[in-house]
């Protein structure tokens, strides 16, 4: 990149690396081009969805500490949820989850919706039926299983689909509520950690709306931290965290997000610069460009944002006189000549592990997790005898019930905690209660305050430390790690010390010194109470919003405006007779008409809504019958639909579409014989059941450009016209024969809603430069001139303007798809490379673009929703196979007909795994044998249509 930069652009870049003293100058600073988000906003009306994928997500009663999966990162995206409901100018908040229906969980898990926050009576008639922040709950992978999350990244299409479903509904709503009609889309969606931020980045693509992501804790990092404990090798690291896969979501979340947003300044410079797909340096440089309207070559960085979490401070009462202390103890206590005294039960819990309660507190809150460094706490603790006689510790490490019944690493770091007390006889001076209700967490602090103690957090790392926040919102000062976000905290609060979490010794020397010098304590925590209004929610929301009302807007805006069908009435029937009409409409879509643009029938139901009900209700049975003939009568030739189509596809009609995606090709990367064979059978079974004929579609999904496949279906004497749609090269182009047809010459066009769907960071010439350099020079550059052959050559004519096509030349040069896919990320270049036809081509495709991604956007496009698509492919396939198979669609898998793939071109050696990608065992993908027959294929596709 630095080649393509002049000297002042340079300078320039250097220069805006200004050193801030305060949360508050850099919320100036940063905001110096913005418009800050003010109640001026309160027409706009947003829609924004927000996605937090594991653990166990509910509004009240949160079992934080339950396990590894369910821990702050639940509170702050409930709170956040909740928090961005209340802001001017947005309207719902939609909070996605996992539903799981699981007797090892509460029923509330499996509640499909959740309300987090009401509009108020006298707000409900301006703002109506939907506002507010929900949970949503969406099913994917073992329903009936609570999973960890390291087990849920094969199952993550299907919640992308399900996800979507969810949207394009309530899209719908809203544009009824306040959208005059048309679809409200989401503003933006935002991804939290990395499983959602892979979520969101497809989720994003598929409805061309921009994304957001907040990381919370990084794969890279964790993997550096467990690698220098040197406990685990690399493959033991990744076979128990399924670390690359965790990392792999990552880089496609920075390749697609518009907005990353971090807790801390350290984050960005020690966390996501250790990334292949961000560089603090070249998204200065990109961003200097780009203000001054310089060509970056195709080449994108996200924008990073420092927004630290924010708190409600709506139930936190500060003790400003801690007179009354000993008074407080000696109730819970029971002392002689102590007074009756309401106070909180955690109080009890926790006290009747101490000998002397009323010694300063030395409190810790995480989970009872290996990073979380509390055995290194106890160690200081124990070894410090000062400190042993002056403070008592308190350790809340979560609920448990059985230390044999948790998770592995959990339990380990409980028994050493246990084994550490014993060895110290710490007994009588630690408090570790087995169980506390999320309620109970500001009573805790409290006593903590009242016994002028302090709050330590000394995780090896902290992506945040929201906990510190808290502690401070009740005026304890703290002590907390140096690595991460408590640096920023500590900045801007300045109420305690930071420390080396690896040094025993530091630790137990800040512990000491708080709890010892009075003075020191009351400074500390006066500061707090006094800046803590900088972290909370109102504040963090106005910031968010006006940094996501800086990223680049855009939603599907569809060139070619699709009249009304039936679909368009029934919506729009509010009386009682909609239930009747409901089943007439239904039949009315997949039945015939003489032309997609035949009004007859909408005005007809118009019509019929100014008769009375008794004439509606004849009209109705009379089209029922009409159909319920047709039915009889069979499936109709698909060449009628062809013939009578025009402008609009008849995709728009189908109930359900089955996509043939075989990956068949020769050594030349010709299709063989075989292909056409089997997609002959598969047009024939569906034909053997005339029910399911009768409302059903045909797609092809190859990589082959359109002029090839067209040559392939005459060579096969296979009809365009029984297919409703085309999805070429590789998912760039989307036609559909019979519309988008070339008046005169009757040649098809590609969808040019598709073209601008995809459109998202494409940069054709950048990336053709590059591709070229990277597949074509020797990895040392050091080969003579003329002395090095090519490994691609590019195919023009194959190519699109979404698509550059290349010719492998010689495949032992040709670098694998993790290879490539770094190298470009390292330069800013965001794209889909993948190699296909039995390793006989390599094709680029825009980032988001992808057969996959094509069948979602026929969902979102022509409301044909994907989970009633059927896709037939082979054992093994292009390097994009594997993306096909997991989802909300069926998947049947014809065994013996693909002899050989592209797939191992993929992966490099350390990579993720096909288990991360491809669920293991899922009622929605069948297997056939090799040459199965219509009758075989058609009962399997009965079977699936069963499973959902």
């Amino acid at each position: 990149m630095s080649e393509d930069l002049s000297e002042g652009e340079k300078g320039d870049v250097l220069g805006e690396a200004v050193t801030l003293d305060s949360p508050r100058k850099k919320f100036q600073r940063n905001f110096s081009n913005l418009e800050v988000w003010s109640d001026s906003n309160v027409e706009k009306k947003l829609y924004i969805v927000l996605i937090s994928l594991h653990g166990l997500v509910r509004g009240e009663n949160m079992e934080l500490g339950r396990d590894s999966d369910t821990g702050g990162q639940i509170k702050y995206i409930v709170e956040l949820a909740r928090a961005l409901a209340k802001m001017p100018g947005v309207y719902r908040v939609d909070l996605f989850t996992r539903q799981v229906s699981s007797p090892e969980v509460d029923w509330s898990y499996g509640e499909p919706t959740e309300m987090l926050s009401a509009t108020s009576e006298e707000d409900s008639a301006d703002l109506g039926e939907s506002s507010g922040a929900y949970i949503v709950r969406i099913p994917f992978g073992p329903t009936d299983k609570y999973l960890r999350k390291e087990l849920l990244w094969p199952h993550i299409p299907e919640f992308v689909d399900g996800a979507l479903a969810h949207i394009l509904n309530m899209s719908k709503a809203l544009g009824e509520q306040i959208g005059a009609g048309q679809p409200v889309w989401p503003y933006v969606i935002h991804g939290h950690y990395a499983d959602a931020g892979d979520s969101a980045a497809l989720l994003s693509g598929a409805l061309n709306v921009p994304m957001v992501l907040t990381g919370h804790s990084l794969g890279r990092n964790k993997l550096e931290q467990l690698l220098k404990q040197g406990r685990q090798s690399k493959e033991d690291i990744n076979s128990t965290y399924r670390i690359m896969r965790r990392i792999e979501a990552e880089e496609l979340s920075l390749d697609a997000a518009e907005l990353v947003i971090t807790s801390t300044k350290q984050e960005i410079d020690e966390q996501w610069g250790l990334y292949d797909g961000f560089d603090v340096k070249l998204e200065k440089v990109l961003r200097a460009r780009g203000r001054r309207g310089v060509n970056c070559h195709g080449r994108f960085m996200p924008r990073m944002a420092v927004i630290p979490p924010g708190m409600d401070f709506s139930n936190v009462v500060v003790q400003e006189d801690l007179a009354d202390t000993d008074g407080d103890l000696a109730a819970v206590t029971n002392s002689e000549g102590s007074s009756p005294k309401a106070v909180p039960t955690i109080w009890s819990e926790v006290m009747r592990f101490l000998t002397n309660p009323h010694k300063p507190m030395i409190l810790a809150l995480s989970r009872p997790d290996p990073k979380k460094n509390l055995t290194t706490l106890i160690k200081a603790f124990g070894e410090c005898r000062p400190l042993r006689e002056l403070a008592n510790l308190t350790l809340i490490m979560g609920n448990r019930d059985d230390i044999d019944e948790m998770s592995g690493g959990n339990a380990s770091v409980l028994i050493t905690v246990l084994k550490l007390i014993d060895k110290y006889d710490l007994y009588g001076q630690v408090a570790f209660p087995k169980h506390h209700k999320q309620s109970d967490v500001p009573d805790i602090y409290r006593l903590a305050g009242k016994t002028k103690g302090v709050f330590i957090n000394p995780a090896v790392i902290e992506p945040f430390g929201l906990t510190l926040i808290e502690a401070a919102a009740h005026g304890l000062p703290m002590v907390a790690t140096k690595n991460g976000g408590p640096v920023d905290i500590h900045r801007a609060l300045n109420n305690g010390l930071l420390v080396d979490p690896h040094d025993q010794q530091a630790i137990a020397d800040a512990l000491l010194k708080l709890v010892s010098e009075k003075n020191l304590w009351q400074e500390c925590r006066r500061n707090g109470l006094k800046n803590i209004h900088l972290f909370s929610w109102p504040e963090h929301c106005r910031t968010y919003l006006t940094r996501v009302a800086a990223c680049r807007m855009r939603h599907p805006q569809w060139q070619t405006d699709t009249p009304a069908d039936e679909l368009a009435a029934e919506d729009s029937l509010n009386d009682s007779l909609k239930d009747v009409l409901d089943m007439s409409l239904r039949l009315s879509i997949d039945g015939d008409k003489t032309s997609l643009n035949d009004r007859t029938s909408l005005n007809e139901q118009k019509t019929s809504l100014n008769e009375s009900s008794d004439d509606v209700v004849k009209h109705v049975m009379s089209r029922m019958n009409r159909r319920q003939d047709d039915v009889a009568a069979g499936p109709r030739d698909s060449s009628a639909d062809v013939a009578a189509s025009g402008k609009y596809p008849v995709l728009r009609r189908r109930r359900k579409l089955f996509v043939v995606a075989l990956d068949c090709y020769d050594g030349r990367g010709l299709p063989e014989k075989k292909m056409v064979q089997t997609i002959q059978e598969i047009l024939k079974a569906v034909k053997l059941d005339a029910q399911i004929a009768r409302f059903s579609g045909f797609a092809l999904s190859t990589a082959m450009p359109m002029y090839e496949l067209v040559e392939f279906l005459k060579w096969g004497n296979l009809k365009v016209g029984d297919f409703d749609a085309l999805i070429c090269s590789s998912g760039s182009e989307v036609y559909y024969p019979g519309a988008y047809v070339v008046e005169g010459g009757g040649k098809l066009c590609p969808d040019p809603d598709y073209a601008t769907h995809i459109d998202y960071r494409w940069g054709s010439d950048g990336l053709k430069k590059t591709i070229w350099k990277l597949m074509n020079t020797p990895e040392g550059g050091g080969a003579k001139s003329g002395s090095f052959s090519c490994a691609v050559e590019e195919d023009a004519k194959s190519s699109n303007s979404h698509c550059l096509s290349y010719s492998i030349k010689d495949l032992t040069k040709a670098k694998k798809v993790d290879d490539m896919r770094q190298k470009l990320r390292m330069r800013g270049l965001r794209c889909h490379l993948m190699y296909c036809r039995n390793s006989t081509r390599m094709q680029v495709v825009p980032l988001l673009a992808s057969r996959s991604q094509a069948l979602r956007y026929l969902f979102v496009r022509w409301r044909l929703n994907v989970a009633n698509m059927y896709v037939i492919l082979g054992e093994t396939g292009d390097t994009d196979y594997e993306e096909m198979i997991s989802g909300a669609h069926k998947t049947i898998i014809l065994k013996d007909i693909v002899s050989k793939g592209s797939e191992e071109l993929l992966r490099t050696t350390g990579s993720y795994l096909r288990d991360d990608i491809v669920p293991g065992d899922s009622p929605l993908v069948a297997h056939a044998k090799g040459g199965a027959k219509a009758e075989e294929i058609i009962n399997i596709i009965r079977q699936l249509s069963k499973a959902g």
